[in-house]
């Protein structure tokens, strides 16, 4: 494995030679996620803008860096996510792919303080236009049921097969939610939805509020990104959080004033909290999956804090399931 010096100085020059900046610039990691690395590239002439790296994507896609290229694209009108400069699959064994976008200033999200900027950030984005070249997920809460089950059967030897059999019941009664819903968000509008929306993918200034992380963003329904931010398992993954039901209720009348406000706030709590319960099961499926990747040595991305976070989720399993039930 590459040290993290010549790590940096293989990006370096790569760059250099695929032409991306124009005299000497530097380069410094930022930040990395699961299937994403991230560096920030200053220049002299041209300022300051993010280098991204990917290493596998989520949506089982072998184009990731271009979706996430063509996302952006997608939702660049809102003016609260990065503007996406060029990309490129040919790198070679530096990563899968590379993109150049817009470096943003700001910290990351506290739940307590700047759920209005949240709603802000989902007002903007999901009033946008669906666009036709992204996944499109019609039936969110199927959907995502059947996404969680391709996490859970993955692995047939995994070792935890206890909690396998818990998220097993569990993902029998979202199924079971599904089909109780049926058509219930037949007379909603289609738009891009994040689907990953944790506190480190939003960045928070003074005046400003930003969204930045979007390798896995579908078209569906906008209580994908309602419900994803509000369940505990979101909350809990970098900060110790919990939404009360109050709280709840003020960022969702924050977000119908500014977005929805067509939307009786009795219908808007309650779709969002059916997909509360079914993002529980994605977030616990996730970490059920990755509990297994994190056993094997040939991971690309490796990060301690996160292990340690899939290892708590896994060891508090029935606590998140009685949370939302």
């Amino acid at each position: 494995m590459q040290s993290e010096t010549d790590r940096t100085e293989s990006i370096r020059e790569w760059i250099t030679a695929s032409g991306w900046a124009e005299g000497p610039f530097e380069l410094a990691f930022l930040a990395a996620g699961e299937y994403n690395e991230n560096y920030l590239l200053t220049d002299p002439g041209e300022g300051r803008t993010v280098i991204r790296l990917n290493h596998g994507s989520q949506l089982g896609r072998n184009d990731q860096i271009a979706y996430e290229y063509s996302v952006l694209e997608a939702v660049e009108a809102s003016g609260v996510t990065p503007r996406p400069y060029r990309w490129s699959m040919e790198t070679g064994a530096l990563a899968d792919g590379i993109m150049q976008m817009e470096f943003l200033p700001g910290v990351h999200l506290d739940y307590r303080r700047d759920s209005r900027w949240a709603a802000s950030i989902f007002a903007a984005i999901h009033q946008l236009p669906a666009d036709e070249r992204l996944e499109v997920q019609p039936q969110p809460i199927r959907d995502i049921a059947d996404e969680c089950l391709d996490l859970l059967t993955r692995y047939p030897d995994h070792p935890l097969q206890e909690e396998y059999r818990k998220l097993r019941d569990y993902h029998a009664e979202i199924m079971d939610l599904a089909a109780e819903s049926d058509g219930l968000f037949a007379d909603d509008t289609l738009s891009v939805v994040n689907t990953e929306v944790n506190s480190g993918n939003f960045l928070i200034g003074e005046d400003s509020a930003y969204l930045v992380d979007w390798e896995k963003a579908v078209v569906s329904y906008r209580y994908q990104d309602l419900g994803h931010f509000l369940t505990p398992t979101t909350t809990l993954w970098k900060t110790d959080h919990v939404f009360s039901e109050e709280e709840k209720l003020y960022f969702l009348e924050e977000y119908r004033e500014r977005g929805a406000p067509s939307i009786p706030m009795e219908e808007l709590r309650s779709k969002t909290r059916l997909l509360e319960r079914t993002i529980l099961l994605r977030g616990l499926s996730w970490c059920y999956m990755a509990y297994y990747e994190y056993m094997r040595a040939d991971r690309a991305l490796v990060h301690p804090e996160t292990e340690k976070t899939i290892k708590r989720y896994m060891d508090r399993v029935d606590w998140f399931l009685g949370l939302l039930r």
